[in-house]
């Protein structure tokens, strides 16, 4: 059993219909037919939607993506068609709202590694490999790859896991065509962001895209290079042999995995909920992240 600890009740709104409550993003569509992507302060680790939030976390990861979108522009599309509230909204909803086209999304998480952690890690230990690409002996928790690589994933449901698929799998789903230009278009981005990135003193260890079709023009949606989605490192602290510090979640894996929370992650109870320093910790943290690539306070 996973999902959610607590689902919550999606908002009424006139005008809105509700689409969908995903881990942390609530969908509707409004009247033109366009999406409106609402981002909430729910907290995901281990495959649950955990009890507790993380105040301003959807405003982070809504403000963070908007900048990156500005930085991204010339390389390649995005879904965002407004940030104004829709009339009758709460007013909780503003700074975590998007106005986005409605796209055909592709069935793909896109994923690009630049260093060896996480679940590719793990492959890579037991077979020299990550989503079947061959790496170098050697490599550790931490290290740089020789070059960024293109590690697709499936796309699960709340609850489920994604699981890392090879590229010619995503070949057979979605046509050579789509798939070369999935990959293409996700190194490109990956390699600009960890530019921007490394610019400030971040390493970009590794992040996913999705991409849908606008027509038949692939472009980015959903969020992108937040840290939810991403592997935020402080380049001043990077040392590979171990697990690095980062801008993300880790506090609330380490304290659910830790002895103070009581929880068995095998067991089929879910998760407890998160004590106060664990919150503010983890939101001190998403914060950092949006300051030190932006250059803006919070």
């Amino acid at each position: 059993m996973s999902g959610f600890v607590e689902k919550p009740e999606p908002q009424q709104v006139p005008g809105l219909v509700h689409l969908h409550t995903g881990k942390v993003r609530d969908l509707y569509r409004n009247e033109a037919g366009d999406l409106v992507m609402v981002a909430s302060d729910r907290m995901s680790a281990y495959d649950w939607v955990l009890p507790t939030l993380i105040p301003d976390k959807g405003r982070v990861l809504t403000q963070l993506s908007l900048w990156w979108f500005d930085q991204l522009s010339d390389l390649v599309p995005n879904h965002v068609l407004s940030t104004e509230l829709p009339p009758g909204a709460p007013a909780d909803w503003q700074g975590r709202t998007l106005i986005c086209k409605s796209l055909r999304m592709v069935p793909v998480e896109c994923v690009a590694r630049g260093y060896l952690t996480g679940s590719g890690l793990v492959e890579y230990n037991d077979s020299r490999t990550v989503c079947g690409l061959a790496l170098p002996e050697s490599l550790t928790d931490g290290s740089e790859l020789p070059a960024p690589i293109f590690t697709p994933a499936t796309k699960a449901e709340v609850g489920e896991h994604d699981e890392n698929v090879s590229y010619e799998e995503v070949v057979r789903q979605v046509g050579a065509e789509t798939a070369a230009e999935l990959r293409r278009m996700t190194l490109a981005v990956y390699g600009r962001a960890r530019d921007i990135a490394r610019e400030r003193g971040v390493i970009l260890a590794d992040t996913k895209f999705e991409f849908g079709f606008d027509g038949e023009t692939l472009i980015l949606g959903d969020e992108v290079l937040t840290p939810d989605s991403s592997r935020f490192w402080p380049a001043a602290e990077w040392e590979p042999g171990h697990a690095q510090p980062s801008f993300d979640k880790q506090y609330v894996r380490n304290w659910l995995t830790g002895p103070e929370s009581g929880w068995d992650r095998k067991s089929e109870q879910p998760p407890p909920a998160l004590p106060q320093q664990v919150v503010d910790a983890t939101r001190a943290k998403y914060i950092e992240a949006y300051e030190r690539l932006t250059g803006v306070s919070w």
